[in-house]
């Protein structure tokens, strides 16, 4: 397979990464970028646009280009946590306030002492719907923002944490709502993307269609003589168990959205579905924490503190790993690995990472096509954080 782009010196690993990432791990189509001190050391891409081939080139698949982008899955709760963030830096949103101080219907069922940051570190308890959404309910904010309003809490909020794999969509874009009269998406592309210069979107506009592949299911190829990795017991039978908060969360949802549909794609759900170049996810996290080709910084130095800081930790109730969360943004641990302990971003499941570690300068931005059964830590993301951490420390 051949790779194609450039890298910087001293940044050879992460080339040798992505190469074997083909080779060795099945990958279909992908792209990785990476800046550090807001300038751009890594920018790669390889194999097909599309996980199925696509139309076919002279090699038989369509090949995927510079700008070529796929949807990101959870990595979209990494760009959508940015906005409340922004709001508190500008003094429009209150983080300890309730959040019925500026979403009165979410007081319902037993929410009224649920805090802004309870929302966006995981803690308020809403993870399921006793009723779950079909696609085409998800996608209309009224509906799903009346939903969680309803909605009676799996847990006093505030007092433990469990990934709100679906729910985050529309307790994060209501409360944007409400405090901005903007809907997340239009906030997103003018004040985060726009000023960024960052190839993402959530809510794609038809005029970016074309240059979005087609994703699906993929698993890496048996390795000779490897031991087959099984999740531990306690995790597989809560994603068997049907009335288990893991299975329940990530079915809020149901059936699946067809994530190449075009109506899904351009709806606007900020826990799953945004849509990005890998250098777009990258320059996202280079702007949270400097300047980029004279674009200016989205995060005040506090900011970037509080965006970092442990909210919540240990055993997750929905994913049934041990997990943190700082406001919105997964910080670097065991069922989530990142650059360093300094480090904030989000994976997307079964492949997709961006974060930022402030310590190093370093911002990183991985997509691609074929999604694997990984939930928080993708052998082939990983591979080329350990690269970027092989790069920088030599360097």
């Amino acid at each position: 397979m051949e790779v194609h782009g450039t890298v910087t010196a001293g940044f050879e690993p992460v080339r040798e990464a992505f190469a074997r990432n083909f080779e060795a791990l099945g990958e279909r189509g992908a792209a990785v970028a990476v800046y550090r001190d807001g300038h751009k050391v890594v920018d790669l891409w390889g194999g097909s646009r599309d996980v199925d081939g696509g139309a076919p080139d002279s090699q038989g698949r369509a090949p995927w280009e510079p700008g070529t982008a796929q949807i990101v899955r959870s990595a979209t709760k990494g760009v959508a946590a940015a906005v409340p963030l922004m709001l508190w830096q500008r003094g429009e949103l209150d983080l300890d306030a309730p959040v019925g101080a500026y979403w009165p219907e979410y007081k319902a069922a037993g929410k009224d002492r649920t805090l802004v940051r309870d929302v966006l570190a995981h803690r308020a308890g809403v993870p399921v719907l006793d009723r779950p959404l079909t696609p085409a309910e998800a996608a209309d904010p009224d509906l799903g923002a009346a939903a969680v309003a309803a909605q009676a809490p799996a847990w006093e909020p505030g007092t433990d944490h469990g990934y709100h794999a679906q729910t985050y969509s529309w307790l994060t874009g209501e409360l944007i709502r409400r405090v901005t009269g903007r809907s997340v998406g239009a906030w997103i592309a003018d004040e985060i993307a726009g000023p960024a210069g960052a190839e993402l979107w959530l809510g794609l506009p038809e005029r970016e269609r074309a240059r979005v592949g087609r994703v699906g299911q993929t698993e890496a190829p048996a390795q000779p003589g490897a031991l087959r990795t099984r999740p531990k017991r306690a995790v597989a039978d809560a994603y068997a168990d049907p009335g288990s908060l893991t299975r329940r969360a990530f079915a809020a949802i149901t059936p699946l959205p067809d994530e190449n549909d075009p109506a899904y794609r351009a709806a606007a759900l900020p826990a799953s579905n945004g849509i990005a170049t890998a250098d777009g996810l990258a320059r996202f996290y280079a702007s949270l924490i400097g300047e980029v080709d004279g674009h200016r910084r989205l995060f005040a130095p506090e900011t970037v503190e509080a965006a970092r800081r442990e909210r919540s930790a240990g055993a997750d109730r929905v994913l049934v790993v041990n997990t943190r969360f700082g406001l919105g943004h997964m910080l670097h641990g065991s069922a989530s690995p990142l650059l360093s302990p300094a480090s904030f971003g989000h994976p997307g499941r079964g492949g997709p990472l961006g974060f930022a570690d402030p310590e190093s300068g370093i911002a990183f931005g991985y997509v691609t096509n074929g999604f694997r059964s990984s939930v928080t830590a993708d052998p082939r993301a990983q591979a080329l954080v350990r690269a970027v951490r092989t790069a920088t420390a030599a360097g």
